[in-house]
């Protein structure tokens, strides 16, 4: 119990880093650079740094809060097995007496996608048929709805729920590291010719730099490898091991074209793409794919000595 609660609280060594770093920047640019060092800004420009600098800020937190503190979404009852068929699958020793439980009471859910031996995926440690796309989270201990990954810096697991809060957590920290970086840029040159007061804010301004484009450069790679994750309507687990349906593994199963892929994350309303509002289409349990698939019933009885096409 002690070592959990230990590791519970270590999980969250990263988020504090981050809002530390955050909260710092904040500091620096608007206290720092803007208030204390009224002669290297003209008003105007001044008023108007501050109000996209917040403009970004208030949208950067928003976001990664939400990523934050949204819990994953878990498969509902219906995924769960009857208290029947659990103690009969918990007394049955075989493997095939097992798989023909699963089978019975998987035939009228909406499952399309088996292990890679062709059997009904289920996790022992929740005690549920697993949903298409869905996985067991060890960090967090349940299954997720559309698991893309557990993030150490959100202390949370990226999924259904909040893959969206996670795309514009990821955009608008690229943005407001993009504005930091090029505002700050000229008072970076200074500081090495020389030319800027030689005050406490010049070493605020210094790092202010230097953090901003770190930053930026290592989440440009990871924005821009899930924008395509976003077009190809994949998740980061399903790059690595692609999901296995009634004709076999098919990595692009889930794709239904760019512009659709696209609107399952983000919604059919487009002005709340931008805003870290909940609106990704369906329950995380049903999914569209592209392949024209057996019935749910036909694929739970498919054999596992079939061969994959």
């Amino acid at each position: 119990h002690v070592l959990k609660c230990c590791q519970k609280v270590l999980a969250w060594v990263p988020v504090a880093f981050i809002a530390l770093v955050v909260a710092w920047s904040y500091y620096a640019y608007v206290v720092e650079l803007c208030l204390y060092s009224p002669n290297s800004y003209l008003y105007f420009i001044a008023v108007v740094y501050l109000v996209v600098f917040h403009l970004s800020f208030v949208m950067f937190v928003w976001s990664y809060g939400k990523t934050i503190f949204t819990s994953p979404a878990t498969p509902s009852n219906e995924f769960c097995l009857s208290k029947a068929d659990k103690e009969q699958y918990e007394k049955e020793e075989r493997p095939e007496s097992q798989q023909e439980i699963l089978r019975r009471a998987a035939k009228d859910l909406p499952i399309y996608t088996t292990t890679a031996s062709r059997a009904i995926r289920y996790c022992d440690r929740c005690q549920l048929i697993k949903p298409d796309r869905c996985h067991h989270c060890s960090a967090c201990d349940v299954c997720v709805l559309k698991m893309d990954h557990h993030c150490p810096w959100v202390n949370n697991c990226v999924g259904f729920s909040n893959y969206k809060f996670f795309l514009l957590f990821l955009m608008y920290s690229l943005l407001y590291c993009l504005f930091v970086a090029a505002t700050v840029l000229q008072y970076f040159i200074k500081f090495w010719t020389n030319e800027l007061p030689d005050t406490h804010a010049k070493f605020h301004v210094l790092f202010l730099f230097f953090v901003a484009a770190m930053f930026f450069i290592s989440i440009l790679s990871l924005f821009s490898y899930h924008c395509w994750l976003v077009g190809k309507n994949r998740s980061t687990i399903e790059t690595f091991r692609a999901p296995t349906f009634r004709n076999g593994p098919d990595k692009n199963g889930f794709s239904l074209g760019c512009s659709k892929n696209l609107r399952e994350v983000f919604g059919d309303e487009k002005k709340y793409w931008l805003l870290p509002i909940f609106t990704s289409l369906g329950d995380g349990c049903n999914f569209p794919t592209r392949l024209v698939i057996m019935d749910p019933e036909q694929l739970a009885v498919s054999s596992q000595n079939e061969p994959a096409k």
